[in-house]
C-alpha cells in the first residue's frame, strides 16, 4: 500500500500527518493536551490515545475491520504520529 503525504486545507486547525487509503491521521489544533490522533474515513472516524499506551478512544460508523486497519496504521505510523504532535505542540 502506498502512502501519500497531503495537507489539509487548514493546517493550523487539523493538521493531516499522513494518508493512506481511504484513512486521513490528524488532530486538532485547540483539543486536549494528551497524546492522541483521530482517523477519518467516508464511513465515519476514530480517536486513538498514544499515551500512556496505544488504545482506541472513540469510533463512529468505522467497521471492527476499519478499526484494526486504522490501529495498525498509527502502529506503523508512531514515530511519524508523534513527531508531527511534538512539533506542533512544542511543550
Amino acid at each position: 500500500m502506498q502512502e501519500h503525504h497531503v495537507r489539509c486545507y487548514n493546517e493550523n486547525m487539523a493538521p493531516t500527518i499522513f494518508r493512506e487509503g481511504s484513512f486521513r491521521f490528524f488532530f486538532f489544533s485547540r483539543e486536549e493536551t494528551r497524546m492522541h490522533v483521530h482517523v477519518s474515513h467516508p464511513d465515519g472516524e476514530a480517536k486513538f490515545w498514544l499515551t500512556p499506551e496505544l488504545s482506541l478512544a472513540t469510533s463512529i460508523g468505522l467497521s471492527s475491520k476499519q478499526l484494526q486497519k486504522a490501529e495498525k496504521l498509527v502502529v506503523a505510523h508512531l514515530e511519524e504520529i508523534i513527531h508531527a504532535w511534538n512539533t506542533h505542540f512544542p511543550n
